[in-house]
């Protein structure tokens, strides 16, 4: 037997190779030609990954490659979901509703009832059982907040009323999802959602809501405070994640579910001070985890079956995203748009979304559905949430596409908003990386000539003292793009490092220079030695410490002697 042959046959035998490595190989490999091509013809990415699962799942691929077995398919949407939802949980921000109460209470309020009532009455109509019609109406009700919010950034209005109402509304969908979540076991149980078994379930969640606002108070804060205190950014995201795994653990073993524990952590860690920093740490994998997602869907869905009921699938996809979206429109309406733009965030949340596979999953561990309702409900999923970057594309002229222009949405006070909407808002701004002596008597300078200002530390109590006394601070590494990004640096006027480290100074500024070319950029240099290397990174302004320290001592002791003493003989 050749080289070659006995090559092949490792490879078909899958010798040392763990299953799930194998499926996630496939993956990921099979993501990077889609993409390509998708892109290509500039196509909606979220549309290939989908397809990418539905192609491996039928073509027989995974079978080739000893990994079509159901359970390990699952584990990977699994895995998929958690990630995603730890990672919308860290954007949740409960200070947001200060800002978007409107939207929050009248549209997201009203979309959701207004969405479970026409559910369930067309559940009903239709013969289907209360429990199911209710379990339709939880899924139906929810979005997708990852996709909606990624294609209003991908669009570059995040910020626009149209976006700010979707984040209203996507906020309330994401609470309901919780009642939602702890309220499934119970209704899909074979006790038929009796009063004991949703007694039981409310109060398991109730336990669990009591257990992470004790750990977000008195457990979560002092661990992550003396993570920081070692400035270990390895430490620090192994402590994240193994946060979200052990929050996730206890959901699973209370009967909830994983996915909702890992939003829960998600949503803890959001209003500590670290958030910017897990953040930073998070975001360049949200889009991977977002990727595995939707191909974990596709992976799921069986074609002999989709085929089969193609026509209901369409029907109630069609059905959905009509029906939803003129939902959606009425909601965004009373929350104050005009029509133009709220058809915009109707296409934005026309779909069911990420909550909703959660809550199907957790009905099928009952085994509440067939296998032929599952298919169905993952098709029609997937499909509406397909679109829906094409129907927001659709709509844009409808709505206005100013991005700068005053919010309709908007709080009575500047300071109700979180600190990273005050960034998002500034302009010609200086970022101060390091508070020490000199980063203190700059902002205190720049505070007194109404320069904004911006301020990046990693010492964890000053950062909580400079929020707590009403300054923008974020705890985060001046040598990590994404926390140039939280800084909002693209629309800075000038960063100033005013820590004497050369090795990190000149890492920052390379950053800096990268993320905005004409920046204007002040650091410290400790010694001349040095002096070329700050250059050769192209910060304009650079100063020198042993200069300083030299023209303040001549200064002391030439006034020792003549009290006629000008600067200007140095």
């Amino acid at each position: 037997m050749t080289y070659f042959e006995n090559l092949l046959h490792t490879l078909a035998a899958g010798v040392a190779v763990p299953p799930f490595f194998t499926l996630l190989t496939l993956v990921l490999s099979s993501v990077v030609v889609v993409s390509l091509l998708f892109s290509r013809f500039r196509q909606s990415l979220l549309v290939g990954y989908f397809l990418c699962g539905l192609i491996l799942s039928n073509s027989g691929a995974l079978e080739w490659a000893g990994v079509a077995d159901v359970g390990l398919v699952h584990s990977l949407s699994e895995v998929g979901i958690v990630l995603l939802l730890f990672t919308i949980g860290i954007e949740f921000s409960i200070g947001e509703l200060k800002a978007l109460k409107r939207a929050f209470l009248m549209g997201g309020g009203v979309q959701v009832i207004l969405c479970l009532l026409v559910t369930v009455l067309l559940g009903l109509a239709f013969n289907l059982s209360w429990e199911m019609s209710l379990i339709l109406g939880f899924m139906v009700s929810l979005s997708s907040t990852a996709v909606s919010l990624k294609t209003f950034q991908d669009l570059g209005l995040p910020e626009s009323p149209q976006g700010k109402t979707t984040l209203g509304i996507a906020i309330f969908q994401d609470l309901a999802a919780i009642l939602f979540m702890i309220l499934v076991p119970a209704i899909t149980s074979s006790s038929g959602g009796d009063s004991v078994s949703l007694t039981g379930a409310l109060f398991k969640g109730i336990s669990f809501t009591v257990g992470m606002l004790v750990i977000s108070k008195y457990g979560l804060p002092q661990i992550l405070d003396a993570v920081a205190q070692t400035n270990s950014r390895e430490l620090f995201t192994v402590t994240v994640i193994g946060l979200c795994a052990a929050v996730a653990m206890v959901s699973g073993v209370l009967g909830l579910s994983p996915a909702l524990g890992a939003f829960a952590a998600g949503v803890v860690v959001s209003e500590s001070i670290y958030s910017h920093r897990v953040l930073s740490d998070v975001l360049p994998f949200k889009d991977l985890f977002l990727t595995i997602f939707f191909v974990s869907v596709g992976l799921l869905i069986d074609l002999s079956v989709v085929m089969d009921n193609w026509l209901i699938i369409s029907i109630i996809s069609l059905g959905l995203i009509l029906l939803k979206g003129l939902v959606v429109i009425f909601s965004a309406r009373l929350a104050g748009l005009q029509t133009g733009r709220a058809m915009i965030v109707s296409a934005a949340l026309c779909s069911t979304g990420e909550f909703s596979i959660v809550i199907l999953n957790r009905a099928m561990d009952f085994e509440f559905f067939t296998n032929n309702w599952e298919q169905i409900i993952l098709a029609s999923t997937a499909l509406s949430m397909s679109v829906v970057p094409s129907l927001m594309k659709l709509m844009l002229p409808f709505s206005d596409r100013v991005r700068h222009r005053k919010h309709e949405i908007k709080s009575a006070h500047e300071r109700s908003l979180s600190i990273q909407d005050q960034i998002s808002h500034l302009e010609e701004h200086v970022i101060i990386c390091g508070y020490g002596p000199v980063g203190q008597n700059l902002h205190h300078n720049l505070e007194a000539h109404h320069i904004p200002v911006v301020i990046l530390e990693l010492n964890p109590k000053t950062v909580k003292h400079l929020i707590a006394t009403g300054h923008m601070a974020l705890f985060g590494d001046a040598k990590d793009p994404e926390s140039l990004d939280l800084v909002a640096i693209k629309k800075a006027r000038g960063i100033a490092l005013t820590f004497p480290d050369k090795d990190l100074a000149v890492a920052a500024a390379g950053l800096a220079r990268e993320k905005k070319p004409d920046i204007l950029m002040y650091a410290r240099c400790k010694f001349k030695a040095d002096l070329h290397a700050y250059e050769k990174a192209g910060i304009n302004h650079i100063l020198l410490d042993e200069e300083q320290s030299g023209r303040a001592m001549i200064k002391s002791v030439m006034k020792c002697y003549s009290t006629e003493f000008d600067e200007s003989w140095i």
